[in-house]
């Protein structure tokens, strides 16, 4: 039993490395970074766009600096909505073959212990000179959309472009103040015409949604939790909750990846693409849904999946959560795969859309900056920087690292949460019953986002069932926490 408290970021740091990470950034990438700070690359050129007088913003999370991407929308003449959404323009300060680069080809993806952040690249880089930080000139792609009322894109273009973010936003202050529950942000306030442009994104973001819910795009549900730390000890775990903001950012996110994906095919290049491949498990689907008495297609149907899933958000709320995961498990996870010109393509099965990308992260993934780099050699008319082979293993590669990626955030939340409950064993908690199994029973409190094993009394309960549970031990270094049932 672990009572005491620890070093929480040592304890990533030691996930990290058993995971197979490299968390420390080695000394070639250093002194390749000190140097690119003495001479930053140009910022314009004869085909980059100078678009710093639009109305650029960015919304993220709240402690975010690795900012890649930013929007900006106006409406036409004819009731049009063009959308521009800028992409860090991050393979111009990290060239193919570097070390930084060949650093961030080996880890594929930022790490979010919740206690400390890993990096893909160093934070020179990704939450500076490469980040859309607010009030800086930087270069970017930008990915232009128009989009009528009906939500679907009607044309698009792709190009460099110099730009200046003019206000650096949050989920949280920014999604209050949209939905009506919390006064304007003062980096809104404080720019003539912000309030006007998030509230034109907002309602090009509800067009866009609207069609990709009619398409069949999933909605799950979740729990963010992010321990609060002071003096290297967990004294809460903030939820954060869901929002029009996220929805809005999400929504761009899609509409440019896609978009993303569609271009380089029309060009006949090399990409890597996102899939989450049709369910093979989808009789296991069926039969969560059979328990609710709603019968789903013999074949996998997105559109069928996701009126029952909005059907059982609004009528159960509190277990939503566990039917997703349940579901999300049952779907499998996504992975990156390659798509020579001309090849068939399973598409993304989540969000109901044929052909689909990541490109809008270049700081933070490494498939992102793969992409980016076919892009600018696509609209430059070069020769592909990547041979096919090449391609096809870096796709592997990011889709094992990403799987590792979560399996240490997910342990420092388990991590987190014995810290914090470290303090209270013998209490009672209430809590709901969240899978049953030969290999145990879980249980997931409803005070704290906080899950563990039923060691005592689980004979006779089943997944859904409300409990009452004591505190029974915790290993706060293994992320274990047991409980006895009452």
């Amino acid at each position: 039993m672990t009572t005491v408290p620890f070093d929480l970021k040592a304890r990533a740091h030691q996930a990290m490395l058993e995971a197979g990470f490299q968390p420390d950034f080695p000394a070639d990438v250093v002194r390749e970074v000190q140097a690119l700070k003495q001479g930053a690359p140009g910022i314009a050129g004869p085909a980059v766009r100078d678009l710093r007088s639009l109305l650029w913003s960015s919304i993220d999370n709240d402690s975010s600096r690795d900012l890649d991407q930013v929007e900006y929308l106006e409406k036409l003449p004819d009731g049009t909505l063009r959308l521009l959404v800028g992409i860090a323009d991050v393979d111009a300060s990290v060239p193919k073959g570097s070390a930084t680069d060949h650093h961030a080809a080996t880890e594929t993806t930022s790490v979010y212990t919740g206690v400390t952040t890993f990096p893909m690249l160093p934070g020179e880089l990704s939450t500076d000179l490469t980040s859309l930080m607010d009030a800086q000139e930087r270069r970017a792609i930008i990915i232009e959309l128009h989009v009528p009322d009906t939500g679907e894109v009607n044309s698009r273009e792709v190009y460099p472009a110099l730009l200046r973010n003019r206000a650096k936003l949050a989920y949280s202050s920014t999604g209050d103040w949209l939905e009506g529950r919390g006064p304007i942000p003062p980096a809104v306030a404080n720019v003539p015409g912000m309030e006007a442009q998030l509230r034109l994104q907002l309602e090009a973001s509800e067009n866009l949604r609207g069609l990709r819910k009619q398409h069949g795009a999933l909605t799950f549900g979740s729990v963010e939790a992010t321990p609060v730390v002071e003096n290297g000890e967990v004294k809460s775990l903030a939820v954060s909750r869901h929002n029009v903001a996220e929805d809005l950012i999400e929504s761009f996110m899609v509409a440019a990846n896609v978009a993303m994906a569609e271009f380089l095919r029309e060009k006949g290049s090399l990409s890597i693409r996102r899939v989450v491949r049709t369910p093979k498990r989808w009789d296991g689907i069926q039969n969560i849904a059979a328990k609710f008495g709603v019968k789903l297609p013999p074949t996998p149907d997105p559109r069928a999946l996701s009126e029952f899933l909005n059907q059982r958000k609004a009528a159960d709320p509190v277990h939503f959560q566990d039917l997703s995961l349940s579901v999300v498990k049952l779907l499998g996870p996504g992975e990156y795969i390659v798509e020579p010109p001309g090849a068939e393509h399973e598409g993304h099965f989540g969000l109901a859309v044929h052909d689909y990308t990541h490109s809008t992260a270049p700081n933070r993934r490494y498939a992102d900056l793969v992409t980016q780099r076919l892009l600018k050699a696509t609209i430059g008319g070069g020769a592909g920087p990547y041979l096919e082979t090449e391609l096809r293993a870096a796709a592997a590669h990011c889709t094992e690292r990403e799987d590792a990626a979560r399996k240490v955030e997910r342990l420092m939340r388990k991590v987190a949460a014995a810290s914090l409950l470290s303090r209270r064993i013998g209490e009672i908690f209430d809590g709901i019953i969240t899978g049953a199994s030969p290999k145990g029973t879980y249980v997931r409190l409803l005070k704290f986002p906080a899950e563990g094993m039923v060691v005592h009394g689980a004979q006779g309960i089943d997944v859904g069932d409300a409990v009452r549970v004591r505190l029974a031990s915790v290993d706060a270094a293994k992320g274990f926490i047991d409980f006895e049932r009452q």
